[in-house]
């Protein structure tokens, strides 16, 4: 039986995070499967996606003379600059076709405001807005919630950062996520300090034994 205070939220699988997409995460195509599989054990799912305007700061297109990886002050914070990805109304910012989204509670959409990036489905980058994801998932009485999708170096980590910071019993599915890593090493870092901010890591199949 699904446990009514437990939820999923899907982080982000969206085409411009796919291969071939405008900021591709590698093998990002192969957790499609893996979490149409474990939204059987969930009644209560909710999804993010990443919605830039197309003037948004974090691009590095907007800012004359810089590149991608560079670096720029964005809402009083070190700001990384991607390439342009998920711009509203975009092929790119559109769910991957094979991802199931039928029993999907709702959608919450981040990095709207052109002013500030946002990694969290909960928050922006600099806390100053708020999706309101935490509310929802607290009016419905969800108490645990399970983060898959992508990148696991950035929107899956700050969002299952921020879960916790709320509240909720927060877990990692780490095989339905993967990371983008800019360094080699960022995925494994990232495991690191969720472990250290008493976040649980499992792999899919032992959602047999938590859900």
């Amino acid at each position: 039986m699904k446990n009514k205070k437990e939820a999923l939220i899907i982080v982000d699988v969206q085409n411009d995070f796919i291969p071939g997409g405008a900021l591709e995460v590698k093998e990002g195509d192969q957790i499609v499967p893996i979490i149409n599989k474990i939204q059987n054990h969930f009644g209560f799912i909710v999804a993010t996606q990443d919605f830039h305007p197309p003037d948004h700061g974090s691009f590095a297109a907007n800012h004359q003379g810089k590149k991608v990886g560079e670096y720029v002050g964005l809402a009083g914070l070190n700001q990384i600059l991607w390439p342009v990805h998920c711009v509203q109304g975009t092929f790119g910012s559109e769910f991957h076709k094979d991802l199931e989204h039928e029993k999907w509670k709702a959608i919450f959409q981040k990095g709207t405001n052109p002013e500030v990036d946002s990694y969290s489905g909960f928050f922006d980058n600099a806390r100053r807005g708020d999706t309101g994801l935490g509310n929802f998932l607290k009016s419905n009485g969800i108490k645990k919630v399970y983060i898959c999708g992508l990148a696991l170096d950035y929107c899956v980590k700050f969002t299952a950062l921020d879960s916790q910071s709320l509240g909720f019993e927060t877990v990692l599915i780490v095989d339905a996520t993967r990371a983008v890593n800019i360094d080699p090493m960022d995925g494994d870092f990232t495991i690191e300090e969720l472990v250290k901010s008493n976040i649980s890591i499992i792999n899919s199949q032992e959602l047999e034994k938590h859900v």
